[in-house]
């Protein structure tokens, strides 16, 4: 349904992105992700054809941009980060000129489409309210309902979420999820435990080049050296970092601060992805020492997201 090939897009002499390619199946949500000034924001206006990439093409629901621009259009519901409100309109005025923007003339036509997403938007109870009067969260709302009015296959959101409260994002959030299946959506977020609740692959972006495209749990695996084991022990500390250091598959043993007198701690990494809990509890147990916790720390879209975009 979005199909990215080689798009490379210069401001003036900055390079905002180079040689883009990427692709979302029919019913995907995927996520893009970058830091500030990576290209996310250009990505998404060369895809509703608000800008013309320097070189390469893309693809909407089989439409080229360039070819049929049009209709690429017409297949596409399109959430900008910052959202185009009218304050003086009420939500039913507001829809209404979006439907006349959109080519949308016919008077039940525009009333059928108005009436389903503002059911579908949970704008009912404040249809004939002043825009300028809505909270930030029935603002974003708004702006979702004039992206679905021609009921589009393809939404693409840039930054759907950014302002809202946290009760606010869940709403946003469970939304977004029960639009996936019959749409297909891109979105583009800072908030990294959402794009991991909400999306099935993210594609993520480092000064304007494509440095990971995959489900989180394959960059995981692929990302990942050894477990990272957290435990709290009971005895002499040097005793028992000598112990665990010594069993096999443990690559470095760790002390964590603060330093205590008999209970400390410990942070174990092991070589690739080797899970030797069980020999490590019974050589602790074996030696005498009290083990009163053990844990695995599970790498984080924040911190696949950093590994990527780190130069260091």
């Amino acid at each position: 349904m979005i199909e990215a090939k080689n798009l490379t897009k210069y401001y003036g002499t900055t390079k905002a992105i180079e040689n883009v390619s990427f692709y979302v199946e029919k019913g995907e949500i995927v996520g893009l992700l970058g830091p500030n000034a990576a290209g996310k924001t250009t990505i998404m206006r060369i895809l509703t054809c608000f800008l013309t990439p320097n070189s390469g093409t893309a693809k909407i629901n089989g439409y080229d941009i360039f070819e049929n621009p049009l209709e690429v259009q017409k297949s596409t519901g399109y959430l900008p980060e910052k959202v185009p409100l009218y304050d003086e309109f009420t939500v039913n005025e507001f829809l209404n000129f979006a439907c006349e923007t959109k080519g949308i003339r016919r008077k039940e036509e525009k009333k059928k489409m108005i009436s389903r997403v503002i059911e579908e938007c949970g704008l009912l109870e404040v249809q004939n309210k002043l825009i300028g009067k809505l909270s930030k969260g029935y603002r974003q709302r708004v702006g979702i309902a004039q992206a679905l009015l021609t009921d589009p296959p393809v939404l693409i959101l840039d930054e759907p979420t950014i302002g809202l409260d946290p009760k606010q994002i869940i709403e946003t959030r469970n939304f977004i999820k029960n639009l996936a299946g019959k749409r297909t959506i891109l979105l583009s977020s800072h908030i990294l435990p959402e794009v991991n609740m909400v999306c099935e692959r993210v594609i993520i972006i480092n000064e304007g080049k494509i440095v990971a495209i995959d489900t989180v749990e394959n960059l995981t695996a692929k990302l990942k050296g050894g477990m990272e084991i957290y435990l709290e022990i009971e005895g002499e500390r040097d005793k028992i970092k000598k112990t665990i250091a010594e069993i096999p598959g443990v690559k470095n043993v760790e002390i964590l601060p603060p330093i205590k007198e008999k209970i400390n701690k410990y942070l174990v990494i092991t070589e690739k992805e080797k899970d030797i809990r069980k020999e490590i509890s019974f050589k602790i147990i074996q030696n005498g020492f009290g083990l009163l916790e053990m844990a695995v720390k599970e790498m984080t879209l924040e911190d696949i997201f950093l590994k990527l975009i780190t130069k260091e």
